[in-house]
C-alpha cells in the first residue's frame, strides 16, 4: 500500500508578511553620562568648574556612541549643563538623549522605525514578530503597530505558526 500525501506548508501560502523588529536595532555601542561626575561634593554644579571641564575633556573618545545623559544623585542641575553636554557630544556621538539606556533604546528604535518604507506593507496582512535574540522595547511594538495601522489589512503579534490579532481593517 502507497500512500503518497502532499505536504502543504500553510504558513508559506497564507500570504502573511513578517516584519521583524530585530532589523531595526542599532548596533552602536550604548553609554551612560553620569553628570554626578561634575557635581562639586556630590551636591551641586558649579558652573566655572563645569565650563572649564567642558573646554578640556575628550569627547572624541564618544565618537560613533550612543549616549544617553543622566543624573544618578540627587542634586538640582540646571537644564543648561545638559544642553552643553548634548552640544559637545553631538558632533562625535552617533545619538545623545536625556535619560537612561531605556530612553536610549526608544529614541534608537523610533529613529529607525520613522524610516520605513510604510508603503510596502500596504493592504497587507502583517505579523510582528515576537520572538527576539535582542531585548526590544515595549516602545517599538508599541511604535510600529501606530504606524501599520492606517495601511495594512491586518496586524497580528507573533510568529506565522501562532499569532494573537492586534487589528483587522474592516472594507
Amino acid at each position: 500500500m502507497d500512500i503518497q500525501e502532499n505536504i502543504v506548508n500553510k504558513v508559506a501560502s497564507s500570504g502573511l508578511v513578517t516584519f521583524n523588529l530585530e532589523l531595526y536595532y542599532d548596533q552602536g555601542e550604548r553609554v551612560v553620562y553620569d553628570i554626578k561626575e561634575n557635581l562639586f561634593h556630590g551636591l551641586m554644579l558649579r558652573e566655572k568648574d563645569f565650563r572649564e571641564f567642558i573646554k578640556t575633556h575628550d569627547w572624541a573618545s564618544y565618537t560613533g556612541k550612543n549616549v544617553a545623559v543622566i543624573c544618578s544623585a540627587d542634586a538640582i542641575v540646571p537644564t543648561w549643563a545638559y544642553m552643553l553636554l548634548a552640544n559637545k557630544l553631538k558632533p562625535f556621538a552617533n545619538e545623545v538623549v536625556f535619560g537612561g539606556l531605556d530612553t536610549l533604546e526608544a529614541v534608537l528604535f523610533s529613529k529607525a522605525l520613522a524610516k520605513v518604507d510604510l508603503s510596502v506593507y500596504q493592504d497587507a496582512r502583517v505579523v510582528v514578530k515576537g520572538c527576539a535574540d535582542i531585548d526590544v522595547p515595549v516602545s517599538a511594538y508599541v511604535e510600529i503597530t501606530s504606524l501599520l495601522t492606517p495601511v495594512v489589512k491586518s496586524i497580528m503579534y507573533g510568529e506565522p505558526c501562532s499569532t494573537v490579532p492586534i487589528f483587522k481593517r474592516k472594507d
